[in-house]
């Protein structure tokens, strides 16, 4: 195929020798499958802020570090240098998410490097070299999908305890190779402790996975595990080891009113974008 504009320099430079074919084209970024040597691999080009239709960014980069002052001030201002900033920090949150969750034990594509906007990965695929399909394409029985429900869950709670919250994780940002499921996407990766949307966003990523594969094993409906990991995390008792029951009692006390319309408001959008996905999905087949 024609090589994209933003990835000749890369093939001028020898970082990639061939760029075979365009993988998707998401909100946030086009993914390409490429040919660095004898390996294949996928490069992530990240749309420029005025394309990205990834919805509240700024809610989502709150509590993210910043170098200094003066960088805080220029992106305050909104002046050129800031935006250039917002945009490194938004692509090196995907990159530092990916290299701390692959230390702690999460399954995540290895990074290779990410310059000028452009991340080298790997292509997660299945025994037989192809692209290892989207959660949201594979069908369990109801054995399969409690382990592999567990699993992830096992997988977030180590998230979490790494200080790390995916932001938009469901069927849509999980694949599924042979040795089970592979989470992606993670340039939105929020910071637990800093961000006064966490625990919504909490919430959300946990009973999007929780909904999918409670289609097929309807007892995991009834569980309870995004309210037992945050409040076992308020209270700094969450570890990689911590036994999970999926059970929480509601406590008796007031509800937060505006944390409950946040959780409904960002509900609304992951529901608009989910729809908006099966429907780009079917158009590609």
């Amino acid at each position: 195929m024609k090589i994209p504009k933003r990835l000749q320099p890369l093939v001028d430079d020898g970082l990639i020798d061939e760029v075979i074919s365009r993988l998707m084209s998401g909100k946030e970024a086009d993914v390409f499958i490429v040919r660095c040597g004898e390996h294949i691999r996928c490069a992530k080009v990240y749309k420029d802020a005025v394309k990205r239709s990834f919805k509240k960014a700024a809610q989502y980069q709150e509590g993210r570090k910043v170098r200094g002052g003066r960088q805080a001030r220029a992106m305050g201002k909104r002046s050129s240098y800031g935006r250039q900033l917002e945009e490194e920090i938004w692509q090196n949150a995907e990159v530092d998410a990916l290299s701390r969750l692959a230390g702690v034990g999460v399954r995540v594509p290895d990074t290779y490097f990410c310059i000028d906007g452009v991340l080298l990965m790997e292509l997660v695929s299945d025994e037989d070299g192809n692209v290892a399909p989207q959660l949201g394409h594979v069908v369990f029985s109801e054995e399969q999908a409690i382990e592999q429900y567990k699993l992830m869950i096992h997988y977030i709670k180590l998230m979490l305890c790494a200080g790390i919250i995916h932001g938009d994780l469901s069927e849509f940002n999980v694949l599924v190779d042979n040795n089970g499921p592979v989470i992606i996407d993670l340039p939105q990766a929020v910071n637990a402790s800093a961000n006064n949307s966490a625990q919504a966003m909490f919430a959300r990523d946990v009973n999007n996975i929780r909904r999918y594969y409670g289609e097929f094993a309807p007892s995991i409906l009834k569980t309870q595990y995004a309210k037992e990991m945050w409040a076992l995390f308020e209270e700094a008792n969450l570890t990689p080891n911590s036994t999970l029951t999926g059970e929480f009692e509601d406590s008796d006390e007031l509800a937060d009113v505006d944390s409950i319309l946040d959780e409904i408001q960002a509900a609304e959008y992951e529901e608009f974008d989910r729809l908006e996905r099966i429907k780009n999905a079917d158009d590609d087949e």
